[in-house]
């Protein structure tokens, strides 16, 4: 019996990773979709979520059999729930990808970020892939010398997402209005996604270390 416990454990963790890979693979489409006005890559990234969905369903599934049926304690129960939590958090990046991709999708085939953001927009995808890479490494390695980089890359974008709306309520600001809510949704998205990836980050320090801190270093 504790064989079959220890292999659903495993497999817990597995579909965790899994989940994270795919996210990230979004997050790779949905950025360039973003960028270039890409309409095939987009219809990728929305289509491709019903599997993320998928598999967080079936995650959930299985934790809460093991919960019902093994009575887990101590660090196997902290293991489980916390996957409960990673899986609602993973499968919520997943979402704002689609949502980038969505925006895209959208304004095609016109790009939805003014030739005035588009470096502020670029560095704030670049940061959120790296995140979703990193994430996805301290899953299967449960190396916590990674989470100073994802709390560090989500500050780098809370700056940059405070940056766009100051720009917006600038007197200056000359964009439609159209465009200026597209801005503030994706600014939105985006940094929604880092802190979602700071989440997951913050669980599985507690799962390594059993200590849990209210308040990261990103403040969130």
């Amino acid at each position: 019996m504790r064989k079959v416990f220890q292999a659903e454990l495993h497999q817990i963790g597995e579909e965790l990773t899994q989940i994270s890979q795919l996210v990230t693979e979004a997050m790779r489409k949905a950025t360039l979709a973003f960028e270039g006005a890409d309409i095939e890559l987009a219809q990728d990234v929305i289509a491709a979520d019903a599997r993320i969905d998928f598999l967080q369903n079936d995650l959930d599934e299985r934790a809460i059999d093991v919960l019902a049926l093994q009575g887990p304690v101590a660090s196997d129960l902290r293991m489980i729930v916390g996957s409960l939590r990673m899986s609602a958090s993973l499968e919520r990046m997943g979402d704002l990808a689609r949502h980038i991709a969505q925006l895209a999708r959208l304004r095609y085939p016109a790009n939805v970020v003014p030739d005035n953001m588009v470096e502020t927009f670029r560095e704030m995808a670049q940061l959120d892939l790296r995140i979703s890479e990193q994430l996805t490494e301290l899953l299967e390695t449960r190396n916590l010398e990674m989470s100073k980089d994802i709390y560090d890359a989500n500050s780098r974008i809370n700056e940059l997402h405070a940056g766009v709306f100051k720009s917006i309520a600038s007197p200056d600001w000359n964009v439609p209005a159209v465009s200026t809510v597209d801005l503030t949704l994706a600014s939105r998205y985006f940094e929604r996604f880092a802190d979602h990836g700071v989440s997951v980050t913050r669980k599985v320090n507690y799962l390594v270390t059993g200590e849990w801190h209210p308040l990261s270093e990103s403040g969130v």
